[in-house]
Formats: structure tokens, sequence, C-alpha cells
């Protein structure tokens, strides 16, 4: 059961699909780039961004990632929950549920900083039988997981180990990995990600 599971649906998918939508536009529009030229350095298909820019696409938490990086921002910039000078505060209600699972498990990006150099909080939640996986993301890339409750099977390439509760990991996630709810109760962890423009 290793199924692609996309952004959310609802009120967080038209949200973080407009948001994405006019950062594309924008985008483009000031470094007067074709679809055909972002579509090379993003590595995305132009037919994926023909549906991104027209808010008719769900583009997976891989995807957003991919985007953010072609463009010089964090995902962070993309769906409102960025530093701003000195504090910003970041209401409940406004944080954005990035991933959810086929079992009610859920990926929140509590914050973030901006820019291509960020720093990422998310907050995990997971149930018997659900897993994330990742393609990898850019080289230097590190992540501090903190199991809060159940137990995280996490994969890295070839790689597996089990996080107990109250255990912590680092982890380098240039390359593939995945998240795992191990067998038994429910998973809930929160996950720091560090990715430092190269």
């Amino acid at each position: 059961m290793n199924k692609k599971v996309n952004i959310t649906t609802g009120t967080d998918a038209s949200v973080i699909n407009e948001a994405l939508s006019a950062s594309l536009k924008q985008y483009r529009s000031e470094k007067k780039m074709s679809l055909d030229e972002l579509s090379r350095q993003a590595g995305v298909s132009k037919g994926m961004l023909v549906e991104i820019e027209a808010c008719r696409a769900n583009p997976s938490i891989a995807l957003l990632c991919k985007l953010a990086s072609a463009m010089g921002v964090s995902v962070a910039d993309i769906v409102n929950v960025a530093s701003k000078p000195s504090v910003h505060l970041i209401a409940a209600e406004d944080i954005p549920c990035l991933w959810r699972g086929e079992r009610g498990g859920t990926a929140r990006l509590l914050a973030g900083t901006s820019g291509p150099d960020m720093i990422e909080l998310w907050e995990w939640k997971m149930h018997p039988g659900e897993i994330f996986t990742s393609p990898g993301h850019s080289a230097g890339t590190c992540e501090l997981l903190h199991v809060v409750e159940g137990a995280l099977r996490l994969t890295l390439g070839e790689e597996s180990l089990t996080v107990n509760e109250g255990s912590s990991a680092i982890a380098r996630t240039d390359l593939p990995h995945s998240y795992r709810c191990a067998e038994g109760g429910p998973l809930r962890f929160t996950m720091t990600v560090s990715e430092r423009e190269r």
C-alpha cells in the first residue's frame, strides 16, 4: 500500500491551490519565463503547470517542494506560514494541512522561514497502515524527528529503523524516504526540516 496521496481536499486545498497558482504566475511574470522554461527548471510537466495555474490540480507535497525550490522560495512562503520580520503569529485556523492519509492521518506545516535556505516545523498524525513516501529533497536536506505517540517506521533508501515513542531521529532526506505508522495505535510526531540552497 504505497499510494501517492496528494494534498488534502476541501478548504485547505482550495486556499493552497490558489496561493500556488498566484505564486507561479507572479514568478513567471517577474522572470519573464515561459511555462516550457519553468517546466525544465522545476522538472515538472508543462501540463501539470497549466493545471496548477488554472487551480485545477491537487499537487503532492513533493511537487510543492520541487516548485518552491525552482522558484527559490520555501513551501512556507507559498502557503503563507513563513516568518515575517521580528515575529509572526500563525493562528490555529491558518495552519494548512498539506497531506491527508487514507485513514485520516494529517501533515500540517506549522511554521517555516522564507526563502531558499529554509527551516520548517511540521506536525504529523498517522494511523496504522498509512504511509507517506517522498522521492527525496535537495542535496543536504536534514530532518529532525521526535515521536510524541506511537512508533514511526522511517525508511531512507534501503535502510529502515523504528523510532519509538519519546525517541528522536536525525535523517538526511535527500534520498527517497518514507514515514509509516508502525503496528499498534496511532502515531504522532513532530518534524523540523532544514534545507539549504546549494
